[in-house]
C-alpha cells in the first residue's frame, strides 16, 4: 500500500454523511436547538431514534441514576436490571420468547442471519429489492445497493432480491435453499414502501413448509411507531427472528434479537457473545422507554398524529402520504429536493429517502399538535409559490 503525503490538514473527525448547515447542542421533545438557540421541529427524529422525544425527564432521570450505581458490566456477571429489561421486552413484544441484546441495528441483523445459517446449515438468503438491512458484511448481503456492496462482493452470501409486495413473484419461488428471508415490513429507506398483510402472511407460510427462518427487520418500524408494539403485530404475521435498534433506549445505543421458542431453543451458550450488549444503561434507558410508550399513550398518540398529518397535507404539493403511524413518506414528484430545502428554512427537519420524489418523516412518538401545524403550514406555503 502506497503511502501519500496529505498537505490538507485532515479533520479528526472522519466525514461520512453531509451534516446539517448548523450544530444541534440540546433537545427536548420534538424539538432541538442550535448553537444560536434557534429551534427546529425534529421531523427526523435522529433518524428514527428519538421514540420518546429528546431528552424525557423519565429517560434522563433513569440513566442519570443508574449511572451512579453501575455504569457497566459484562455479561461475565449477572446483573438483574438486564434480566428486568429482557422480560419487559418480551411482554411488549407478546410474541417472541428470548431476547439478544447487542448494540446497534446492523449488529442485530448480523446475529440474526448468522442464527439463520447455523441452524438450516443452508447457505442463501432471500430479500427483496430496495432492501436496507445494515453496513455489516451479512447485513450487506441482503442490502439492496450496488454502491455500497461493489467492493465487498465476495465476501457476502448469495442473496436473492425479489419486488417487495409482488405476490405473483413469491408464488414462483421455490424457498428450499434458503436460510432465511429477511424484510422490513415498511421499506422505509427505499422510500416508505409498504405491502399487503396477505403478501407476509403469503411468505409465513412459505418458510413455514420450506424450513426457511423468516426474519422482520424492525428497526425503524418497532416500539409503537406504527401504533402498535412492533409491524408484526400490525399485519398478525409472527417472525421466527426480530431485530430491533433505534427506538429501543431513546437514543443510547442498544440493539436486540428477539427470538421466538423454538429458535430459542436450540441455541447454546456462546452460540452469541456481546461486550456491551444489554449494558446497564442501556437497560436502563430501555426499561423507561418502554414505560414511557405505555404510560404515555404513545402508540396511540402516533396514530393519532399521523391521520393529522395525512389530512392537513391534503391539497398540497404532497400527492400522497405512504407509510403507517410515525414512519411516513411525503411523495411531492418533482419537487422533494426543493421542499426539503424549503422546511428547513422554516426549521423543520425531515429526511430524504431513496426515491428522490420521497421525503420520510421519523419524528418522536409524542409530536405536538404544534409541530404538526408548523409543518402543514409550511407545505401549504411552498405549495402556493412553487410554480
Amino acid at each position: 500500500m502506497r503511502c501519500h503525503v496529505h498537505t490538507i490538514p485532515l479533520p479528526a473527525l472522519l466525514p461520512t454523511y453531509a451534516p446539517y448547515p448548523f450544530p444541534i447542542l440540546k433537545g427536548l421533545g420534538d424539538t432541538v436547538f442550535d448553537d444560536e438557540g434557534l429551534a427546529y421541529w425534529d421531523f427526523y427524529g435522529g433518524h428514527c431514534v428519538c421514540a420518546t422525544g429528546h431528552c424525557h425527564p423519565a429517560v434522563v432521570d433513569a440513566i442519570a441514576a443508574q449511572a451512579e450505581d453501575l455504569i457497566f458490566y459484562s455479561t461475565a456477571a449477572r446483573i438483574p436490571l438486564r434480566e428486568q429489561a429482557a422480560h419487559a421486552l418480551v411482554e411488549f413484544a407478546d410474541g417472541p420468547a428470548s431476547v439478544f441484546f447487542c448494540n446497534s441495528g446492523a449488529e442485530a441483523v448480523e446475529n440474526a442471519l448468522k442464527i439463520a445459517l447455523k441452524l438450516t446449515g443452508r447457505k442463501a438468503f432471500l430479500a427483496f429489492e430496495g432492501a436496507f438491512h445494515g453496513r455489516t458484511l451479512l447485513a450487506l448481503s441482503v442490502t439492496d445497493d450496488a454502491k455500497l456492496r461493489k467492493d465487498y462482493e465476495t465476501f457476502l452470501v448469495p442473496t436473492t432480491f425479489l419486488l417487495f409486495g409482488d405476490m405473483g413473484a413469491l408464488d414462483a419461488l421455490d424457498f428450499t435453499a434458503f436460510a432465511a428471508v429477511i424484510l422490513e415490513p415498511i421499506q422505509s429507506m427505499a422510500g416508505v414502501k409498504t405491502a399487503d398483510t396477505a403478501w407476509f402472511q403469503a411468505i409465513r407460510a412459505k418458510c413455514e413448509a420450506a424450513g426457511a427462518l423468516l426474519i422482520f427487520d424492525e428497526v425503524q418500524t418497532g416500539f409503537g411507531r406504527l401504533g402498535k408494539p412492533f409491524a408484526s403485530q400490525v399485519y398478525g404475521v409472527q417472525p421466527d427472528l426480530s431485530t430491533c435498534a433505534k427506538g429501543i433506549a431513546s437514543g443510547v445505543p442498544m440493539g436486540a434479537v428477539l427470538l421466538s421458542g423454538e429458535v430459542a431453543s436450540q441455541l447454546k451458550p456462546g452460540d452469541l457473545g456481546s461486550t456491551f450488549g444489554g449494558g446497564p444503561l442501556a437497560c436502563a434507558a430501555l426499561l423507561a422507554t418502554l414505560s414511557v410508550i405505555q404510560s404515555d399513550g404513545l402508540m396511540e398518540r402516533a396514530k393519532e398524529a399521523s391521520q393529522l398529518i395525512r389530512d392537513g397535507l391534503l391539497g398540497t404539493v404532497v400527492s400522497s402520504v405512504q407509510g403507517a403511524g410515525l414512519l411516513l413518506g411525503l411523495r411531492a414528484e418533482g419537487g422533494a429536493s426543493a421542499l426539503k430545502k424549503f422546511l428547513q428554512s422554516r426549521r423543520i427537519l425531515v429526511g430524504g429517502s431513496g426515491d428522490p420524489e420521497v421525503l420520510r418523516l421519523m419524528p418522536p412518538l409524542n409530536l405536538s399538535d404544534e409541530a404538526i401545524q408548523a409543518l402543514v403550514d409550511a407545505v401549504q406555503e411552498f405549495s402556493e409559490v412553487i410554480p
